[in-house]
């Protein structure tokens, strides 16, 4: 795992013609190859697409007896926490130690929403559907 990596929904959707190679993870996660966060973001937005940074950080911890069991487990933990109303996450950091012989490792996702509009296009758009009620 490296800081700036990108985790996809399965079900997200992407830009036309814009296909990266996935490994899964996990039974909801799917984990974006080779591309980091900052490059991720600039191809979304090259398809006039968005990859916004929403809610707060979800940090979650985890245990194993080796370190990558325990980031393993702690990422497993962390992209269950976040909300389901987000379909990306970006990996900030990972931080592992041992303690008494068990490893521990903390995971912090960024979640991250991948949408063609932004907010306030929605809110906008949104605004001109509602038919006023007489």
């Amino acid at each position: 795992m490296k800081p700036h990596s990108v985790f996809l929904r399965k079900e997200c959707i992407l830009p036309d013609r814009l296909d990266p190679l996935r490994e899964p993870v996990g039974e909801n996660w799917t984990l974006v190859e080779e591309i980091t966060a900052p490059v991720f973001d600039t191809m979304i937005r090259q398809k006039g697409w968005h990859f916004e940074w929403v809610d707060r950080p979800c940090r979650r911890r985890g245990f194993g007896l080796t370190e990558e069991d325990a980031a393993r487990r702690a990422l497993a933990c962390a992209l269950r926490g976040v909300a389901r109303r987000f379909n990306a996450a970006e990996l900030i950091t990972v931080q592992a130690k041992k303690v008494l012989g068990l490893h521990t490792a903390h995971v912090t996702l960024q979640p991250r929403q991948i949408q063609q509009y932004t907010w306030l296009e929605i809110a906008e758009n949104w605004h001109q559907l509602v038919v006023p009620v007489r």
